[in-house]
C-alpha cells in the first residue's frame, strides 16, 4: 500500500507489517520482520501456537495459511 509518501508492506495471514520510503524498502524490511518473526516463535517453540491462532491449518506436516477471500476499498463518510 501506498500511505503519503511511505510505503506499508502488510500480510494479514502472519499479522505482520512494516513500511519504507520506497516499495523496495519496504519489500527488503517485510522479509526481514518475516524472517525475525518466524526465528524468534521457532525459538520460543510456539510456532504451532502461533500459526493456529493466526487461522493456519496444518496438515499432515504443512501449514497452509488462511485464504483471503476478497479484498475491498471501502470510503466512509463521516460527518463532523
Amino acid at each position: 500500500m501506498r500511505e503519503g509518501d511511505s510505503y506499508i508492506a502488510y500480510t494479514p495471514s502472519l499479522d505482520l507489517s512494516t513500511y519504507g520510503q520506497s516499495y523496495e524498502q519496504a519489500k527488503k524490511r517485510f522479509e526481514e520482520i518475516v524472517n525475525i518473526f518466524f526465528g524468534e516463535i521457532i525459538e520460543n517453540g510456539t510456532l504451532d501456537e502461533v500459526l493456529s491462532n493466526l487461522g493456519w491449518e496444518k496438515k499432515e506436516s504443512k501449514w497452509n495459511p488462511p485464504v483471503l477471500i476478497s479484498q475491498e476499498l471501502q470510503t466512509i463518510r463521516l460527518s463532523a
